[in-house]
């Protein structure tokens, strides 16, 4: 299918051919009729793309920050190979799509197929989208109409907050095609409805619509002027400006007591008097309503009870659709052109210089079902050891395993994405044969050997079992498993084939981690270690702490540090006791420190930390033995401390990855053992488990 993105590194805006999405529990798969270019948010990010590295950090100084910090915990080196990985990363355009569904996945009972739909799927021949994120179109509405469902949806959240009355004065600054939109629904909702802007044609537009709207000249003294120097009651500011002039406006035509919206983005320098004087109220508008960013809301498609969440983004959707239906909308005069999916570079080619109030993208009325695969050479595997498919496209396997496996000159066939743009994208850039959205074409091929999981964790046991069934070896970024049931599933398959499953636990083939276990011989006594991870904050809504998806950080993360220890005494856990921050943590807690006992009666403790600061070291590691100490530091030096002919060693950061990809071929081309003992690997997970279960009960939890 046709797809259109942004080259964030370049600025070049392509219509890339990629795999069609393959519908998934809990979404449809639909088929684009029209998509609404959105000329204000697209132009943003086309400009942002051809902008320059230092007119990017120009534009993002917080990013720059980030930047340096990193700079000085993991080197430069590290940094920039994030920073390029980054960039590389393609951007999909748009979010106001209307189609036909073709296939509905387990759990949809509101659509079937047939059905006319708006969603804020991008501009794609084929979109898939959870069924909390799309609305059914009425028969008086038609495709290019609903189109506009989305972006109008942005102008009524804006509207809710602002809380409006029957009869009270709405100021909206900015009347682009939110703008207008936003004061078309203000006008149905009772109120009088004064707009701004510089463009002339718009201001005409607005005033065929009932609107009194005007120059911002004398905004001011205009709003005054028709209030009786009342002021506004509200104001809503859909304007993209990057001065501190227009929020001043809106305060000073504001009303005592007025409500000031933001939908835009402008400078936000606000004058305290202006808002002390009036006790005004300001508030930012998020997106198309409550729901948006909520995995469990939008993804999960878990709703808000109707009672007492009136408005969800969907339902959002629905109102303005129904507006539209009605005739209280007219967005048929908004229409500038109407262009073909390949005649795309007509809008993109010049939007700084464009005129239009909105554009829609019509589409080909394809009779052929849509195809899962797109090849991208005729490169030949036929006799060849160690072929291979990857299945997730995420920042891991773009900017870590890909590399790595490229300097091995791993024969990569298959990179299989959900969507099937950042599969491509990767595809191309490191010569991969195929991109496709269906992983089980790789199980399905008798000449992959060997498939690689890297998706998110919730997916990680039942596909290790399935590529096990398909009599495959199997990599798995770390974890293996969420659960104790996912672990016994993967144990039973295993049991069944004569493959190896090898676990992504590569701080063991780390040159400073080879280092220390050689110096520490064969200790021949227990050993102590003490390991720091200073983790870093991640968000609570990250799907990383949804026990469900991602096991929280100790089981997701924390697992790695596990098995170093594990890897350094040589033996394995016996029992774990967690203790968490907090008067009441939560089993998915990430400030933890956690205590292993060894069989050999060597011990350990790892403290998981997500409070300290960037500026400290990522990683710290102490091993404690036979009057001998070693300690690393971020995977960049080493120090001994009682060890003849050895005092420091540095280089550059290297956690195990290229060392870990470059064994795992080898030994699958010479079909050999696994890279890690497979009861290290499950005695690792089960202690893991064992520490969320030591928290939760306050007691020793033996394995």
């Amino acid at each position: 299918m046709k797809q259109i993105v942004q080259d964030i590194k370049n600025g070049n805006t392509i219509l890339e051919d990629v795999p069609a999405p393959v519908v998934a529990n809990g979404q449809i798969l639909v088929q684009t009729t029209r998509s609404l270019v959105s000329l204000g948010t697209e132009r943003m990010l086309v400009e942002f793309g051809k902008a320059n590295l230092l007119q990017k950090a120009r534009l993002q100084p917080e990013r720059v920050k980030m930047v340096m910090d990193k700079v000085k915990t993991d080197g430069l080196k590290p940094t920039l190979n994030a920073v390029f990985s980054k960039l590389g990363q393609p951007l999909p355009l748009g979010y106001c799509n209307v189609g036909k569904v073709i296939a509905v996945g387990k759990g949809i009972t509101e659509f079937k197929i047939g059905d006319r739909v708006a969603s804020n799927g991008p501009h794609a021949e084929y979109v898939c989208v959870p069924q909390n994120l799309a609305a059914h179109i009425p028969e008086n509405v038609s495709d290019d109409e609903a189109a506009f469902t989305v972006i109008g949806s942005i102008g009524l959240q804006g509207i809710r907050l602002a809380n409006p009355t029957f009869g009270e004065t709405v100021v909206v600054i900015g009347l682009g095609l939110i703008g207008l939109l936003t004061a078309q629904l203000l006008k149905a909702n009772g109120c009088r409805v004064i707009g701004f802007d510089f463009d002339e044609r718009k201001i005409a537009l607005a005033r065929d619509a009932g609107i009194l709207a005007f120059s911002p000249a004398d905004a001011v003294k205009s709003v005054m002027s028709i209030t009786g120097d009342v002021g506004a009651d509200a104001v809503i500011i859909t304007a993209s400006n990057k001065s501190d002039e227009i929020i001043s406006q809106a305060a000073q035509m504001s009303r005592k007591r007025g409500r000031i919206v933001l939908i835009g983005v402008i400078g936000l320098d606000i004058n305290r008097s202006d808002f002390y004087d009036k006790e005004l109220s300001f508030q930012v508008s998020c997106s198309y309503g409550p729901g948006r960013y909520d995995i469990d809301y939008e993804q999960k498609g878990n709703d808000y009870p109707l009672p007492y969440v009136r408005w969800t983004e969907k339902r959002n959707f629905g109102a303005v659709l129904q507006a539209i239906g009605s005739g209280q909308v007219k967005v048929e005069p908004l229409i500038t052109e109407r262009i073909a999916l390949h005649d795309y570079e007509k809008i993109y080619g010049n939007m700084a210089g464009s005129g239009s109030i909105a554009s829609i993208l019509v589409y080909d009325d394809k009779q052929e079902p849509p195809t899962n695969n797109v090849g991208l050479s005729d490169r030949k595997f036929e006799g060849q050891k160690g072929v291979t498919g990857i299945i997730g496209a995420g920042n891991f396997t773009s900017s870590t395993m890909l590399p790595a496996l490229k300097k091995c000159q791993a024969p990569v066939k298959y990179i299989a994405s959900s969507g099937g743009l950042s599969g491509t994208m990767l595809a191309k850039k490191f010569g991969i044969v195929n991109s496709t959205t269906d992983y089980k074409q790789l199980l399905a091929d008798p000449e992959v050997d060997l498939v690689m999981i890297t998706t998110r964790h919730n997916k990680h046991a039942a596909m290790v079992a399935e590529v096990l069934e398909a009599d495959k070896h199997v990599f798995v970024e770390k974890p293996l498993a969420l659960n104790k049931a996912e672990l016994d599933e993967v144990l039973y398959t295993y049991g069944k084939r004569n493959k190896t499953i090898s676990v992504g636990f590569n701080r063991r083939f780390a040159p400073l981690a080879v280092k220390m276990k050689k110096l520490l011989g064969d200790p021949g006594a227990p050993i102590n270690i003490i390991a720091t991870m200073n983790a870093g904050f991640i968000p609570a809504q990250s799907w990383v702490h949804d026990m469900e998806i991602g096991g929280g950080r100790i089981i997701g993360e924390g697992c790695h540090f596990i098995d170093l220890c594990t890897y350094f005494t040589g033996s394995q856990v016996k029992a774990v006791c967690m203790n968490a921050m907090g008067a009441d943590p939560q089993e998915n807690a990430d400030n933890a420190s956690i205590l292993l006992k060894y069989e050999n009666g060597s011990t350990a403790v790892i403290n998981y930390f997500a409070n300290g600061s960037k500026l400290y070291s990522k990683e710290r590691l102490e091993v404690y033995s036979n009057e001998r100490t070693l300690v690393m530091d971020n995977w960049r030096k080493l120090h001994g401390y009682g060890f003849k002919g050895f005092s420091s060693l540095s280089s550059s950061q290297d956690k195990g990855h290229a060392a870990q990809f470059a064994l795992l071929l080898k030994t699958i081309k010479e079909s050999g053992g696994p890279l890690i003992p497979l009861n290290d690997i499950v005695n690792t997970t089960l202690a893991s488990f064992a520490a969320v279960e030591s928290m939760k009960t306050g007691a020793w939890v033996e394995i």
